[in-house]
């Protein structure tokens, strides 16, 4: 699942996120979600999170839990 609707995003949530550095390369880095950061219900390029480790990036995907 993509990261682009806020309403499908929450902390506690596990997501791949693509950080500024890497949005050439697209290089994902997985984390826990911890803070919503872009108030917009819906975003092109993803909806921009803080994961618990403190990185800053746009859901490229939601994991999907088994």
């Amino acid at each position: 699942m993509h990261g682009r609707n806020r309403a499908d995003i929450y902390p506690g949530l596990e997501v791949d996120i693509i950080l500024k550095k890497d949005q050439r390369s697209g290089k994902f880095t997985r984390g826990v979600v911890k803070d919503l950061l872009t108030s917009a219900t819906y975003h092109s390029r993803g909806i921009k999170v803080r994961l618990e480790d403190g990185q800053i990036g746009r859901v490229a995907n939601i994991v999907e839990e088994d």
